[in-house]
């Protein structure tokens, strides 16, 4: 690893989310220091990570060795289950540490996980439902009058659009984004002092309507756009000279 630059790896459904340390400045638990790049799955071998996670498929022809591979027994998330995703107990254990008491976080990424964490940073269960991506395709295969829509969403625009893709647009935003807000309504019945913590791609997208909400100022929201990646780098620290830190042993139970 002397000489370059340390590099971290978690593998997605869609995209490949990199950390990059920039120049001496080392790789930061706190995301400083870091340069943050997403990109397609690619079709060749890489450039070998310090540390990497997957909860994509990984290519054979990546040749990622499976000694820096970070496992969910690695992830000292308290009371995970087996099934966890591992970016889900990433996010989960690493909101926590930040947050220093109970958390939501929502990452809106191909699926929006919403992953409770309790005030002893405990696993306390979630839900799942299909991202913006996956739910305009599937209105657009399952129906036969609706399009089939790709590219960036946007916030912005009509309350009420008159043409069809803008209203499907529009329609799984709201919803996205008013399921955060009844998640995050529900999870202060229990402790009125939890925050949601808002990751993942379509995140910048989700904040401003979620922010329009007077529950949701403040403190109250906080936005984290590259939770995951930052919860890698302080599991599996740079050291002198670019080489990997031993791992702290976990302390899940």
């Amino acid at each position: 690893m002397a000489g370059r630059q340390p590099r971290w790896l978690l593998i997605g459904n869609s995209r490949w989310h990199w950390a990059v340390a920039d120049g001496d400045s080392g790789g930061g638990s706190s995301g400083a220091g870091l340069r943050f790049v997403h990109l397609p799955s690619p079709a060749s071998a890489v450039e070998p990570p310090l540390a990497w996670a997957a909860v994509g498929p990984v290519p054979p022809e990546a040749a990622l060795s499976d000694a820096s591979r970070l496992k969910l027994e690695d992830v000292p998330l308290a009371g995970s289950p087996p099934w966890l995703g591992i970016d889900r107990a990433l996010a989960g254990w690493w909101a926590h540490r930040l947050v220093g008491g109970p958390v939501l976080v929502a990452d809106a990424g191909t699926v929006l996980s919403l992953t409770r964490v309790d005030g002893q940073g405990r696993f306390a269960g979630g839900r799942l439902m299909a991202g913006a991506a996956l739910q305009l395709t599937a209105m657009g295969s399952g129906t036969a009058a609706l399009p089939s829509l790709e590219g960036v969403l946007e916030a912005g625009g009509d309350d009420w659009p008159l043409a069809t893709a803008a209203a499907m647009r529009r329609g799984v935003l709201e919803g996205l984004a008013a399921a955060v807000r009844e998640a995050g309504r529900q999870a202060r019945m229990g402790a009125p002092d939890c925050p949601i913590v808002l990751t993942g791609g379509d995140g910048p997208t989700l904040l401003p309507l979620l922010r329009r909400w007077p529950e949701l100022g403040g403190d109250a929201l906080r936005h984290h756009p590259e939770l995951c990646l930052e919860a890698l780098v302080a599991l599996c620290p740079a050291g002198p000279e670019g080489a990997p830190q031993a791992r702290p042993r976990s302390e899940r139970i």
